[in-house]
C-alpha cells in the first residue's frame, strides 16, 4: 500500500504537533513526553495491525535517528553544565552516582541475564550495560518541576551515566576483556581522546566565530557528527569530543590560556552559546519525536505479553530501583525523593543494543524484555513525579519551551 507525498507530510508534521503537545501536557500530568511518544507509537502499531496495514521500518533508521539523538544529548548536556570550583562537590558527588550505581547495576543485571540464560558471562555482561544507563534523553525533560540543586544534580548525574556507560561498552565490545594490553589501548584511546577534544573543540569555536556565513550550526553538526563517526572506527570515545566542545562554550572563561580569551572575548562567545543551546534543544526535540514514536511502531506487542518478558524484565527493574534506593539512602544525608524514581531507560539503551557485535548476541534474549524495561521504568519516573510535590511558586516553564536564558 503506497502513501502519497502529501499524506506523508501530513503525517510526519502531525507527529511533530503531537509531541509538542506532549511536552505542554508533560508538564501537568507529569508523564514523561517521551513516554507519551512511545505509547503513540504503540497505538499506531496496534491500530495497523488491526486494519492490516504493514509498514515495515529498517531498523537503521531507527539506529541513525539514534546516534543523531545521542550527539544532540550529549551536545546539550555539555551546553547545560556549569562548571567552577563551586561545582565541585556536586559534580564529584553526582559523579561517582552514576559511576557506582552504573557498576553495580551491571553486575547484578549481568548475574541475572547469566543465571537465567547460562550463556556466555562477557555477552550478560554488554547487554547489562545499556540497560543500566539513565537515560538523559528522559531525564533531561522531566525535572523541569523540581528545585534548582536536584536539576543540577539530575543533569550532571544523567551526563555522566551516559558517557561511562558509552565507555563501558565500548571497552567490553572492543575484543580482550581485563587483558593488560586491552587495559593499556583504553587508557591511551582515552588520553588521545582528551587531548583531540581540546584541540578540535577549539577548531570548531573557531570556525563557529570566524564565519560570515549565517548557516553555521548545521555545518559544525555535520562536522561533529563525522567526528563521531570517525572516533568509533577508530575505536575511541568521540563522544568525549563533542561533550568537551559543549563545555567549553558554556564555559569558556574558565580557559586558563589567555590568548584565546583576547582573540574570544566572552561578549562574542556569549551569542555563539545562546545560538547553539537553542538550535540543539529545537533539533533534539525533532530527532525525540520521530525516534520514539518509531520505535514505539516497531515495539511487538504480543512480546511484552509473555511471562518470561515480565518476570525477567520485573527482576531488573526491581534491581535497578533498590539499588538506586540503596545507594542514595545511604550516600547523601538529605531527602532524595524524587531522585530515587529516576531510573528511566531509552534512547542510549536502544542504540546500544542495536550496537551489540553479533559474536556476543545471546541467542535465547527476548526482545521483549528491553521494551518491557524502558516502559516499566519510564512508568516509575512518572509516579515519583506525580507523587512530588512542589511550592507553585518554584514551578518553571519547561526549559524546551521557556525564552529564558537562565534556567539550568
Amino acid at each position: 500500500m503506497g502513501i502519497s507525498t502529501e499524506l506523508l507530510l501530513i503525517i510526519l508534521c502531525s507527529f511533530v504537533v503531537l509531541s509538542y503537545f506532549f511536552s505542554i501536557a508533560s508538564q501537568y500530568i507529569k508523564v514523561p513526553s517521551v513516554l507519551l511518544l512511545l505509547f503513540a507509537g504503540i497505538g499506531l502499531r496496534i491500530l495497523a495491525d488491526a486494519n492490516g496495514f504493514q509498514l515495515a521500518i529498517p531498523g537503521n533508521i531507527v539506529q541513525s535517528l539514534g546516534v543523531v539523538g545521542l550527539i544532540m544529548i550529549v551536545l546539550e548536556a555539555g551546553l547545560d553544565l556549569k562548571l567552577g570550583k563551586g561545582k565541585l562537590p556536586l559534580i564529584r558527588r553526582s559523579f561517582f552516582t552514576a559511576l557506582l550505581i552504573l557498576v553495580f547495576s551491571t553486575v547484578m543485571i549481568a548475574a541475572l541475564i547469566y543465571v537465567w540464560l547460562k550463556e556466555d558471562i562477557v555477552s550478560c555482561i554488554v547487554y547489562a550495560i545499556p540497560l543500566s544507563i539513565m537515560s538523559s534523553s528522559i531525564v533531561l525533560p522531566s525535572i523541569h518541576s523540581l528545585t534548582e540543586e536536584k536539576r543540577e544534580f539530575l543533569v550532571y548525574e544523567a551526563s555522566f551515566s551516559d558517557i561511562l556507560g558509552i565507555m563501558f561498552f565500548n571497552y567490553f565490545i572492543a575484543g580482550e576483556i581485563l587483558s593488560p594490553g586491552s587495559v593499556g589501548m583504553f587508557g591511551l584511546n582515552l588520553v588521545i581522546a582528551i587531548i583531540a577534544s581540546l584541540i578540535i573543540s577549539l577548531l570548531l569555536l573557531l570556525v563557529l566565530a570566524r564565519t560570515k556565513l549565517n548557516v553555521k550550526f548545521f555545518l559544525v553538526f555535520a562536522l561533529l557528527i563525522l567526528i563521531y563517526s570517525g572516533g568509533k572506527l577508530l575505536h575511541l570515545p568521540s563522544l568525549l569530543i563533542i561533550l568537551a566542545f559543549g563545555l567549553m562554550i558554556n564555559n569558556w572563561e574558565l580557559l586558563p590560556v589567555k590568548y584565546f580569551a583576547r582573540s574570544f572575548p566572552r561578549h562574542k562567545v556569549e551569542p555563539i552559546r545562546e545560538f547553539m543551546h537553542s538550535i540543539t534543544a529545537e533539533s533534539s526535540f525533532l530527532i525525540r519525536t520521530f525516534f520514539f514514536i518509531l520505535f514505539g511502531y516497531s515495539i511487538d506487542v504480543r512480546l511484552l505479553q509473555t511471562s518470561e518478558t515480565i518476570m525477567v524484565g520485573s527482576g531488573i527493574v526491581i534491581v535497578l530501583f533498590v539499588i538506586r534506593w540503596l545507594y542514595l539512602k545511604y550516600s547523601f544525608h538529605t531527602k532524595v525523593f524524587p531522585e530515587v524514581f529516576f531510573i528511566p531507560r531509552g534512547l542510549i539503551t536502544i542504540v546500544l543494543f542495536y550496537k551489540i557485535p553479533t559474536n556476543l548476541k545471546l541467542s535465547t534474549f527476548n526482545d521483549g524484555i528491553l521494551f518491557f524495561v524502558i516502559l516499566s521504568t519510564g512508568i516509575i519516573l512518572s509516579i515519583g513525579m506525580i507523587l512530588y510535590k512542589k511550592p507553585n511558586d518554584q514551578v518553571i516553564e519547561d526549559p524546551q519551551f521557556s525564552e529564558r536564558k537562565d534556567l539550568l
